[in-house]
């Protein structure tokens, strides 16, 4: 594997669905923008444990589970946001949940989460550097 390479993969995926994300959130899709926040974010994740351990990540997405395989350091808001934005995976993905999960989607939470998701992008991203 080349791991600059699985590297670039992963981060301009992640860059992807990030954009994806602000996209369904102009055409007021909220729970779907949550879905491919967690993408980004999971994708990131994987940059990491690529660039770290020097094979290809694991195939979960839980982003707490990721980032503890990573060896990432978090501090209590950092795990918080992954605890809550993992959430949004399985959310917007299966039936029961996916209803109940639009309801709480307003716009307003949405943006709050996106713009604390975005704060762990960075911190994710400069952890690359």
């Amino acid at each position: 594997m080349d791991i600059n390479k699985a590297i670039k993969f992963w981060l301009n995926e992640s860059e992807e669905d990030f954009k994806v994300s602000g996209h369904l959130l102009e055409k007021r899709d909220f729970s779907y923008a949550l879905f491919f926040c967690h993408l980004s974010i999971e994708k990131l994740l994987k940059a990491v444990y690529v660039k770290r351990k020097k094979e290809q990540p694991p195939y979960i997405h839980n982003l707490l589970r990721i980032a503890e395989l990573c060896e990432i350091e978090t501090d209590e808001r950092i795990k918080e946001i992954l605890i809550r934005v993992t959430a949004y995976n399985i959310e917007a993905r299966y039936p029961d949940e996916k209803n109940n999960f639009r309801k709480i989607c307003t716009e307003d939470f949405t943006n709050k989460e996106l713009k604390n998701a975005e704060k762990v992008i960075e911190w994710l991203k400069s952890l690359l550097q």
